[in-house]
């Protein structure tokens, strides 16, 4: 009976059949045959379903068993009976025993032929005696052995005996004439109750041998230590090098490894001087056990790379998996076929990776790694907390991400939570909302606003801190969920990492029932927002301007707040998609394209000032100039600080440290210094704490208006944007003209994790005696005023490049450079190890 899918197993069955799980590096079912063949059976019909085709491939015709194997296949699961009908065309001439493959056993099968034979019986059932009888099916039966009674996964109330039914049967060919075929029949539950009905003789055998049932992940554990220890007459192939020790053929153990058997080791594996192994490891063919690392009670399958100074315990690892250097992987965690544990990871102890996956260098995995194609080594990434809707980012990882972050803040707190128009982010903010509450911290919902009105009213209502989501920018399918301060800006990297040991740790705080809090909804929050922002930002000439502007709300919630500013600004504006469009909260490059197209020619067409597209949650724009020209989001941060500087003629501005340094030469034009900031937006939001900053933009869209709010706000540059326009001299298109080119290009390079600190070094080594900003990155500052930024990206295995010329030759060549350098320190790297 080779049929079953093993889903109790899984991850070690979701790409192979249970009978062909290794148990000491021979499949189950390789056992059962060796059991079969000792006692006589040469003959066998393997009933195969889920994966049929891996136990034909493996066992072939059976010659090389000595035996005759033939397979009889269900397109369907019929059932342990059925399955059987379903060979019956070989099975009609004689008894014949029925055997599970996939559980392990040494029971005499002669006797139990002749217990058959004597008896008389038209069935016999091999029954085992176990301490826990709850999985199985109980049998009772009389003095003589004959069956009195089955019982099929018993309650402890139904609990009438510890005797139960092994799943091998010897059977009279009449006994299929009782079952039906192409239908789903069960030996235990129909045909021998049945059979007991019609006062057919059915006996039970109790047998003295060694049986378990390998159904669960701490049965497969069970079956490992048993055979090392003893306890079942099963082979280990290989020569006992020291007592309880067994290695196979070929395998190359150096002298100086610590090996404390009981274990095995398979053929053609390596095992370097230092790896120590412990009782109970199976170490399988073709395995590298490198210098330092310590392996107990593993179980490692075949091809599986075990880098220097990890440490396995208790757990299994699938074949073809590479687990790197000072990874662990902890008590009951079992790790699929064909993964990556990259270097110093750490897999707690019960968590399930399944096959093909990738645990990032240094990354802490607490729960299961199923749908997500990888276990990320940091929870932040750039955007907050990301990940596919349903996939990565479910329900159940919002409840314990909202309950860590409620851990960090003392009780009785209060968190906005706010979203855009897309109905995942609705859901999962209601699963929010409830964790928040259960760790006692009470909960303003904002519903759906931008996000620069959620980081607002956060700061003035005097929240804690907030949580916002939203679609992430470009994918439909993804998520983000941003966490707040007190203040409304993305939380600093300290709180951050003081929130991920929480969550690593799932230590979160609980509220007693009398503490449980409060959800509310605010009044007249945009009404606030936007009285503020008009009392902030200067709009002196604006009536009199009498400007026309088109805006492009994108179908989000920017949409929400523009009527109600323009109407009091006292402009002519053009709005389109100002509607909230659940359908699309995002858009793909192609379809912004096409609103980015017909919004320059409204703009043209209509004489407008300027045109502006709002992303979905209003905290970023895209500028179109006066003669519908789009305006790309880097000319569009020296356009803007160029009117803003005009008009100033003091203080700083904050860009980060990619920005071109076209920005110095318009702030010197007009009397402005500049201050370079780290590229993540809390290092922008830092700069603007400053009194005398004056602009702050990102370069992708991004603006800050200082004089209003420290964080990006589109709205807010929109609004800014039309005084400063309606008081300027000149067209959007003429500053633009007059700005010079600039030439800098940007791209990323490849980078193991382990690598980047190397690659730094070698950075800062290879700058010599030339000039370095340490900002962010390591930023080298050639003799002719040319740049060139290295920059190890926080979320992916890749370090950035900025290069920076007078021309875009010069640019290119110094980008070829560094790039040259970096690739080295990294290939040099991987050498190394």
């Amino acid at each position: 009976m080779a049929g079953g899918e093993g889903t109790r197993l899984r991850p070690m069955t979701a790409n192979q059949p249970k009978p062909l799980l290794p148990v000491v590096n021979k499949p189950i079912m390789e056992h059962v045959l060796r059991l079969l063949r000792k006692h006589s059976f040469d003959e066998t019909i393997v009933t195969v379903q889920f994966l049929a085709s891996m136990v034909r491939n493996y066992f072939g015709d059976g010659e090389e068993s000595g035996m005759s194997l033939q397979y009889a296949t269900e397109d369907i699961p019929l059932g342990t009976a059925g399955s059987v009908k379903n060979a019956e065309a070989a099975l009609r001439d004689a008894p014949f025993l029925v055997i599970s493959g996939d559980a392990l056993t040494d029971i005499d099968l002669s006797d139990l032929v002749r217990f058959h034979k004597d008896s008389g019986a038209l069935v016999t059932v091999a029954l085992a005696r176990v301490p826990d009888p709850l999985e199985f099916g109980i049998v009772i039966a009389d003095e003589d052995g004959r069956i009195q009674r089955f019982l099929e996964k018993p309650t402890w109330g139904q609990v009438f005996s510890d005797t139960v039914n092994t799943g091998i049967y010897v059977i009279e060919p009449e006994v299929l004439a009782h079952v039906r075929a192409g239908e789903v029949v069960d030996w235990s539950a129909d045909v021998f109750p049945a059979l007991l009905d019609r006062g057919a003789p059915v006996y039970g055998w109790v047998a003295d041998g060694y049986w378990e049932d390998v159904g669960t992940h701490e049965a497969y554990h069970k079956v490992q230590a048993d055979v090392l220890s003893g306890k079942v007459g099963a082979d280990i192939d290989g020569f006992e090098l020291l007592p309880g020790v067994w290695v196979a053929e070929g395998a190359d153990v150096d002298p100086d490894a610590i090996l404390t058997g009981p274990l095995c080791i398979g053929d053609y594996a390596k095992i370097e001087a230092g790896a120590q192994l412990r009782e109970y490891t199976v170490v399988g063919s073709n395995v590298v056990v490198k210098e330092g690392a310590f392996l107990h009670r593993a179980v490692v399958h075949n091809n599986v790379y075990v880098g220097v100074g990890s440490t396995l315990r208790g757990c299994v690892v699938g074949k073809n998996t590479d687990v790197m250097a000072s990874a662990r992987i902890e008590e009951g965690a079992v790790v699929g076929d064909e993964c990556v544990i990259e270097a110093e990871a750490y897999v707690s102890a019960g968590v399930k990776v399944y096959p093909f996956k990738t645990i990032e260098a240094g990354a802490v995995v607490n729960t299961s790694v199923i749908w997500e194609s990888r276990g990320q080594r940091t929870l932040f990434g750039p955007r907050g907390v990301s990940g596919l809707v349903n996939v990565e980012i479910t329900p159940e990882l919002c409840v314990r991400l909202a309950s860590a972050y409620a851990t960090t803040l003392r009780k009785g707190s209060a968190v906005t939570t706010s979203r855009d128009v897309s109905r995942a982010a609705r859901a999962l903010k209601r699963a929010v909302h409830g964790a928040l509450n259960a760790s006692a911290i009470d909960v303003v919902d904002l519903e759906a606003q931008p996000l620069p009105v959620a980081r607002f009213e956060t700061a003035r209502s005097e929240c804690s801190g907030g949580i916002a989501m939203r679609t992430t920018p470009g994918d439909p399918q993804s998520i983000d969920i941003i966490f707040l301060d007190e203040h409304g800006a993305d939380l600093s990297q300290a709180v951050q990492r003081k929130l991920e040991r929480v969550f690593s740790r799932q230590e979160y705080r609980r509220a007693f029932p009398g503490e449980i809090a409060e959800l509310t909804y605010p009044p007249r929050v945009i009404e606030a927002y936007t009285a503020e922002l008009l009392r902030c930002v200067d709009m002196t000439g604006v009536r009199d301007a009498r400007l026309k502007v088109v805006a492009d709300c994108a179908g989000g919630t920017a949409s929400l707040v523009l009527p109600g500013l323009l109407g009091r600004i006292g402009v002519d504006v053009l709005t389109v998609n100002n509607r909230l469009d659940e359908a699309t909260p995002t858009q793909s490059v192609a379809q912004i394209r096409a609103d980015v197209h017909r919004l320059a020619e409204l703009v043209y067409s209509s004489r407008a000032a300027f045109g502006v597209r709002f992303d979905p949650v209003g905290e970023r724009i895209t500028l179109i100039d006066d003669r519908g020209g789009l305006v790309s989001d880097d000319r569009a941060l020296l356009v803007v600080l160029d009117l803003v500087a005009a008009e100033r003629r003091s203080g700083r501005v904050a860009l980060p440290v990619t920005t071109t340094r076209v920005a110095e030469q318009v702030c010197r034009f007009h009397g402005v210094e500049v201050g370079w900031t780290p590229t993540s937006p809390h290092g922008l939001y830092e700069a603007t704490a400053a009194k005398d900053v004056i602009f702050a933009a990102d370069g992708r869209g991004g603006f800050v208006v200082p004089e209003f709010a420290r964080s990006l706000d589109g709205i807010a540059a929109f609004t800014r944007l039309i005084g400063l326009v309606a008081r300027t001299r000149l067209t959007l298109s003429q500053i633009h003209a007059r700005i010079p080119a600039a030439y800098l290009l940007r791209r990323s390079v490849p980078t193991p994790w382990a690598a980047k600190g190397s690659v730094m070094r070698r950075i800062v080594e290879a700058a010599g005696s030339r000039e370095i900003d340490t900002t962010d990155g390591v930023r080298v500052i050639e003799p002719d005023g040319g740049w060139a930024l290295v920059l190890p990206d926080t979320t992916q295995a890749v370090t950035w490049l900025w290069a920076e010329a007078a021309d875009g030759d010069s640019a290119q060549a110094l980008l070829d450079e560094w790039a040259t350098v970096v690739e080295q320190a990294g290939r040099e790297r991987r050498g190394s190890d």
